[in-house]
């Protein structure tokens, strides 16, 4: 098996060499991540320039570019051989909710959603301890065991480990994606030559975040386990939305 690895927060971070250290004897493994932090990139791609690539002396590629950039160009051309899965992490901080809305992390793991096997997108619940090898451990449970996993295509795994010892982790779950509140307001600042700049304010709260979410089972020391499905078509939502265009007075005149 050709494990592809990277993140979003930079070829240099710790959580990767965890993960990559972690994983060792699972298959061939290839890192390709981010020459710097892209938190919060998404699943954006540089198409306004070309991207320069670096091979580090640890053996790691390093792309000037986004997460989603790194897995495309390795998946598409960068090296010989092909990937079998993509695994995106350690990430430094949770990835809950909306938070895979705007991750780099999940998206790295989504550009690899057209490979064989479901790709994974891992972050560590971040409480100050940085049990990064609690995360790798997690992903090379999961990986051990594949052969019991089958999911659809153009799906994922987005896990969150809390930041406890091996030995403390109350188990494993299988959840569902919880909601955050509405995040906290913009921070002004001023630059020193007097201008008006603004932080974008923290993450709200999880305002969906009862039994059966991500949120709270790490909550509850549990890893969290959820199948993402790369396909945003809300489908109950399509009969509903049907009969009322069915019903625009003035519709059928205007389009023909």
């Amino acid at each position: 098996m050709r494990i592809l690895l990277s993140n979003d927060d930079g070829v240099h971070s710790p959580g990767l060499m965890a993960l990559f250290e972690g994983l060792q004897g699972l298959g061939e493994l290839a890192v390709v991540a981010p020459d710097r932090d892209h938190s919060g990139a998404s699943n954006s791609l540089t198409l306004s320039r070309p991207l320069t690539v670096e091979k580090h002396p640890s053996g790691f590629w390093s792309v000037d570019g986004t997460p989603t950039d790194c897995v495309h160009l390795a998946v598409n051309g960068l090296f010989d051989k092909p990937f079998d899965r993509v695994v995106s992490g350690i990430n430094t901080h949770a990835n809950l909710g909306d938070d895979i809305i705007y991750s780099g992390t999940v998206a790295a793991a989504t550009e690899g959603r057209h490979l064989g096997l479901p790709a994974i997108a891992v972050s560590l619940v971040n409480n100050g301890h940085f049990h990064y090898e609690t995360a790798a451990r997690v992903v090379r449970l999961l990986l051990e065991h594949k052969r019991y996993l089958a999911l659809g295509p153009r799906s994922i795994l987005n896990v969150n480990v809390p930041d406890l010892p091996w030995s403390e982790l109350a188990g494993i779950q299988v959840t569902r994606l919880g909601h955050r509140d509405r995040a906290e307001g913009v921070v002004p600042v001023t630059c020193p030559r007097g201008k008006r700049r603004y932080w974008i304010g923290a993450a709200g709260g999880g305002g969906d975040a009862g039994p059966g979410t991500d949120f709270h089972a790490v909550q509850n020391g549990f890893v969290s386990v959820t199948p993402v499905h790369i396909d945003m078509t809300r489908h109950e939502a399509m009969t509903r939305l049907q009969d009322w265009v069915d019903d625009l007075e003035g519709f059928g005149e205007v389009s023909q």
